[in-house]
């Protein structure tokens, strides 16, 4: 929904009724995770994607009914035998959708804007029932009183998380049941990017963190290379020694932290911090030879082994690149692999699924 928020604001602006169809299960090598939505408006117009292209036509013509119907439903797309190139998945996953139209659900406008905002909220939709969840409240229902509090008490968990996914109750809340799937979508902020280093690969780094959808923040003590003409579109600029700065600011289990500073005076006293945070990925960049002398100073610094091993040094996988904007891709391929599981190896070298869990 982040990627379609915009348009779907915009529909909403004008006047204009749409329909959202969101992937809320799957199994197997399936094309998008849990989430990936697909929105259509009554003018026919199109927003997202929830397969890659493999079912949307058939996705479209759903919308469509939902919007003329003003009911939603769901709906599962496997390998279709006959015509799997048609209306099947020829990737051999299977999808389970939910559709809305924009009439079923609740809080629209309010949901739209903390989504575009990155404020925190959380949806729990049961067809063409919806509870709401902010931090501080809740709105709507998806049945009796007792199931709207069971299903209340698991999503503020998972919006604490950022967790989306299907859970399941009783008819009457019992935690045990397995009557009614609920599908709990949570909306976060994005994860944060953090270039250390103000230099050409940093600017490279920082295009590509946007991209990725992370909130990146560019920082260097150096005034004279840390401008917004250097890196005008980042989210934030900081002029201040990156571990000064690293020990005031938010780092949790989804941030990436790009250590591309080189220079042992900010990297080793950055690391001593870095490594201490929860942060998801870290990496600094480097020669081999800046590496191991890299690594003897934080040593002798008093960081420990296991904290060391947490380091990706010399930063990135090895593709061979040498441009900034080709080492960019290098670190974003190691953040990705390091997040899902992936190995960084050829895809034809390998017979695992595709898709990691």
């Amino acid at each position: 929904m982040r990627d379609i928020v915009d348009g779907l604001t915009s529909w909403r602006t004008a006047g204009v009724a749409f329909a959202v169809a969101t992937v809320v299960r799957t199994w197997q090598s399936a094309p998008r995770p849990a989430g990936a939505a697909m929105a259509v408006s009554a003018h026919g117009e199109v927003l997202g994607s929830i397969s890659g292209g493999c079912v949307e036509g058939a996705v479209y013509e759903l919308c469509r009914t939902a919007l003329a119907t003003g009911t939603a439903h769901t709906q599962t797309f496997g390998v279709s035998d006959d015509d799997a190139f048609d209306v099947g998945l020829t990737c051999g996953g299977t999808i389970q959708i939910l559709v809305q139209p924009s009439v079923a659900m609740t809080d629209i406008d309010e949901v739209l804007a903390a989504i575009r905002d990155g404020r925190p909220v959380a949806t729990a939709s049961v067809e063409n029932a919806q509870l709401v969840i902010w931090p501080d409240r809740i709105v709507g229902s998806i049945g009796v009183p007792e199931l709207d509090d069971a299903v209340a008490r698991q999503a503020v968990g998972m919006l604490a998380l950022g967790v989306t996914g299907t859970i399941h109750l009783g008819r009457q809340g019992q935690r045990r049941g397995d009557d009614v799937a609920v599908f709990v979508q949570s909306y976060v902020p994005p994860p944060r990017m953090i270039v250390f280093g103000a230099i050409d690969f940093a600017a490279a780094m920082a295009r590509i963190g946007t991209f990725l959808g992370y909130h990146v923040t560019v920082c260097d003590a150096r005034p004279l290379f840390a401008t917004r003409a250097r890196f005008p579109d980042v989210d934030d600029l900081v002029v201040q020694w990156p571990h000064k700065y690293l020990e005031s600011t938010t780092v949790d289990d989804r941030t990436v932290l790009c250590v591309l500073t080189h220079d042992p005076k900010f990297d080793v006293p950055l690391l001593q911090v870095a490594l201490h945070t929860p942060a998801r990925y870290i990496g600094a960049m480097g020669s081999r030879r800046a590496h191991d002398d890299r690594m003897r100073r934080l040593r002798e610094a008093g960081v420990g082994e296991a904290a060391l091993a947490r380091l990706c040094s010399p930063i990135g996988l090895d593709l061979g690149a040498r441009t900034p904007e080709e080492t960019a891709v290098a670190i974003a391929a190691e953040i990705t692999a390091r997040t899902w599981g992936g190995t960084g190896r050829p895809l034809t070298e390998l017979e695992t699924p595709i898709h990691h869990t």
